[in-house]
């Protein structure tokens, strides 16, 4: 077993048994490439964990992406969709979707998935990898192109549910134990939706409506004005640090997260350093339905995440859990039409 399994917290070891009992060997060659172990240093939580505010766990993005690789695995056993799923947030930077929203990109938090292909491309190992295996860079450098890891909102996919799983684990909110994902994932399958594709769907309605419930938590935690305005606040740092020339949009591929808070809490350009430590000791947001002089006051509209996913009836149909569950259909409404106050701000200017 490589080093990155054996150094893993045990909770988490456990996590990835229930994924995937069976680790492929080929998997922990791919993780232990340079471009792989860069994603160690960079959370899932879109630098939350760093605020008082947030009672979360430290969760790598590398550590995402092998779950996600894990989960492909164990319903496909199909090498080339793992591979896809491993490198789907290879081109991820610090503080993950912040840089989506220091790019303007709010609601789809996309713009940083262009550089996947060329970053595989440029690494050595990988290429030496994928040559050796015959596998052409185009086809695990998109993993949009496999269903079973990544399809469209509000369908169930590997990355959607390894996310809910993990950040209900709590690495965003503490929703359910290990028992409790080991018997939601055990009820999952590959089935085929209204389209005709496939996709992962529960055999069991209750335990697909405990899977929504738990899902409409993350949901709106996701949108909160608290998750908003710290996304926003550090992009905005790293897009005034960068506009000086303090920091380079390179750095935010090459360094981890400690680095570039490193630089920040040293940052003598105006207020970085003093605002960064002010909302690093927060433990609350103000809320308004105006705009607030003299703060930092920010309104956002954020990407929804939902999941509606299939459930099996008989005969191999499948429908949607909202058709046949009110518990599931509620919860699904509320992320939905989940609202915050327009506008949130901090205690200082910035």
């Amino acid at each position: 077993m490589s080093k990155y399994f054996e150094s893993l917290d045990e909770q988490i070891k456990e996590y990835f048994k229930i994924l995937s009992p069976e680790i492929p060997e080929f998997l922990e060659e791919y993780i232990d490439t340079e471009p792989m172990q860069k994603q160690a240093g960079i959370s899932v939580s879109c630098g939350t964990i760093y605020s008082k505010m947030f009672d979360e766990l430290w969760y790598s993005s590398l550590d995402h992406s092998v779950a996600v690789a894990l989960i492909v695995w164990n319903f496909t056993k199909d090498k080339k969709q793992t591979l896809a799923g491993l490198f789907h947030d290879i081109a991820t930077p610090v503080f993950k979707h912040c840089i989506d929203f220091m790019n303007g990109d709010y609601e789809n938090q996309e713009s940083t998935e262009e550089l996947t292909e060329k970053i595989i491309r440029n690494s050595v190992s990988i290429m030496k990898l994928l040559n050796r295996d015959g596998i052409k860079v185009e086809e695990i450098s998109d993993y949009h192109i496999y269903p079973i890891a990544d399809n469209d909102t509000p369908q169930l996919s590997a990355d959607r549910l390894e996310y809910t799983l993990s950040n209900g684990l709590g690495v965003r909110k503490k929703l359910w134990n290990l028992d409790e994902v080991r018997e939601i994932y055990q009820n999952i399958e590959v089935q085929k939706n209204e389209d005709g594709i496939e996709e992962l769907g529960f055999k069991d309605k209750m335990l697909a409506e405990k899977f929504v419930n738990n899902m409409s938590k993350l949901s709106t935690f996701y949108i909160s004005n608290n998750a908003k305005i710290t996304m926003q606040f550090l992009a905005d740092i790293i897009k005034k640090m960068n506009q000086k020339g303090l920091i380079n949009k390179e750095d935010l591929y090459k360094l981890s997260e400690k680095d570039v808070i490193e630089k920040i809490e040293n940052c003598e350009y105006d207020n970085i350093s003093k605002c960064f430590k002010s909302w690093k000791n927060t433990t609350q947001i103000n809320e308004s339905d105006i705009p607030v002089e003299d703060k930092y006051c920010v309104s956002i509209n954020a990407k929804r995440r939902y999941i509606n996913p299939l459930v099996e009836m008989d005969d191999n149909n499948y429908v949607r859990v909202n058709q046949i569950s009110d518990i599931a259909k509620q919860d699904i409404e509320k992320c939905l039409n989940f609202q915050t106050k327009k506008y949130a701000y901090f205690d200082f200017n910035f």
